[in-house]
């Protein structure tokens, strides 16, 4: 671990442990992400599996991906690699983006071609999704590696403080 990643660790802690909000709990963990792998685009997704809807619960680009309303889960290749896999989903082509994601128009346009969706399991049951976009070729293994040690306990931390804070 290099002394930046634990030093945004330590950061992450301080501030997920003050965090009183959703919004704050998922800032503090888009800036660990920045830090951690880098990121153009961050967003949250809260997955109610009861109604079969979900709904963008944070972003970075409220312009451009605000937080409003519902929409019905896509049942299909994709959200099947997340709920029924629970594995990352990743895309690291425009052209790859765009065979599951009806706004990769929008994506191209803000500079990423890549993408990472990573499931969020909580009591064996997917609870939220952690979105993480950047530029073509940018997700490699070794920053899906970075992801998968260092990102997938904190984004269950941010959750739980999101889940609670409702």
């Amino acid at each position: 671990m290099t002394i930046e990643i634990s030093n945004a660790l330590a950061q992450f802690d301080a501030a997920i442990a003050e965090a009183k909000t959703a919004d704050a709990a998922f800032a503090a963990l888009q800036t660990l992400t920045q830090i951690v792998v880098g990121v153009k685009l961050f967003t949250t997704m809260a997955v109610d599996m009861e109604q079969d809807v979900q709904r963008r619960a944070y972003t970075s680009d409220p312009t451009n991906y605000p937080t409003s309303g519902t929409k019905p889960i896509n049942h299909g290749p994709w959200f099947n690699v997340l709920n029924q896999d629970r594995a990352y989903f990743i895309a690291n082509t425009i052209e790859d983006v765009a065979k599951f994601f009806f706004d990769h128009a929008l994506i191209a346009s803000l500079g990423c071609g890549s993408v990472v969706n990573m499931p969020v399991i909580l009591g064996g049951e997917l609870v939220y999704t952690v979105n993480m976009l950047h530029e073509e070729h940018y997700y490699t293994p070794e920053r899906v590696a970075l992801i998968t040690r260092y990102l997938s306990l904190p984004a269950k931390t941010a959750t739980l403080v999101a889940l609670r804070a409702k």
